[in-house]
């Protein structure tokens, strides 16, 4: 495996670690975040364009807006001639 680290979230507190890693291998980015609540989730799915459920496997997750320049240079480090 080729991952490695990019960042975690800068308000870091020991109830949460949002954090972010490429794995260059697969080019693929991998991000730790909060699992978004039910609410939220059927929102998500109400507003799919395939109009299908979430499939299993597969989740909602919110990635705090501070983590914006972290999630940039993670892809960047996947995509860098992309601006």
């Amino acid at each position: 495996m080729t991952i490695h680290f990019v960042g975690i979230d800068p308000e870091t507190d020991e109830d949460g670690c949002p954090t972010v890693w490429v794995d260059t291998g697969a080019e693929d980015l991998l991000i730790q975040s909060y699992q978004a609540d039910d609410q939220t989730t059927a929102t998500c799915d109400a507003l799919s364009p395939a109009r299908a459920p979430i499939p299993p496997g597969e989740t909602v997750i919110r990635v705090p807006k501070r983590m914006i320049p972290i999630i940039r240079k993670a892809c960047d480090e996947l995509d860098p001639g992309v601006r």
